[in-house]
C-alpha cells in the first residue's frame, strides 16, 4: 500500500525537484498527484512500504540539510543588512499589516466579551 511521504501544499517547486531527485538517485519507486485546484491532496508517494523507511531517512537527511543551509542564508543577510524586517513588511504591504491588526484586535475583544458579561 502506498505511504504518503510529502504534501505538496505549500511545498517550493525547488524543494519538490530535491525530493524527487533524491528518491530517483535512491532507486525508489514513487508517484506523484497534483494538488486540485484548491491546492490541497497533492503528494509525493512512495509506492512499496519496503522502501517507505528508507524513503523517510533520505527526507530527514534532506530536511537536515535544507533547514542548516536556509538558517546560513538567514544568517548571512542579517549580517549584511539584508534581512527582510518587520520595518520592511510594513512599508511594502501596509494594508496587509493593518487588516492583521485589526483582526487581532477584534479576537481580543471577541475574547473579552464573556468575562465582560460575567463581571455585570
Amino acid at each position: 500500500m502506498s505511504k504518503l511521504l510529502l504534501n505538496l501544499r505549500d511545498v517550493p517547486d525547488d524543494e519538490a525537484d530535491d525530493v524527487r531527485r533524491f528518491l530517483d538517485s535512491g532507486g525508489i519507486d514513487y508517484y506523484e498527484t497534483r494538488p486540485n485546484r484548491w491546492g490541497i491532496s497533492g503528494g509525493i508517494w512512495i509506492r512499496d512500504d519496503g522502501d517507505v523507511a528508507e524513503a523517510k531517512r533520505l527526507m530527514a537527511e534532506y530536511q537536515r540539510e535544507r533547514q542548516a543551509r536556509a538558517r546560513e542564508e538567514r544568517a548571512e543577510a542579517e549580517r549584511s543588512g539584508t534581512a527582510e524586517t518587520f520595518a520592511d513588511v510594513l512599508r511594502t504591504q501596509p494594508l496587509r499589516v493593518a487588516l492583521t491588526v485589526i483582526a487581532i484586535a477584534l479576537l481580543l475583544a471577541l475574547m473579552a466579551v464573556p468575562a465582560f458579561l460575567l463581571r455585570q
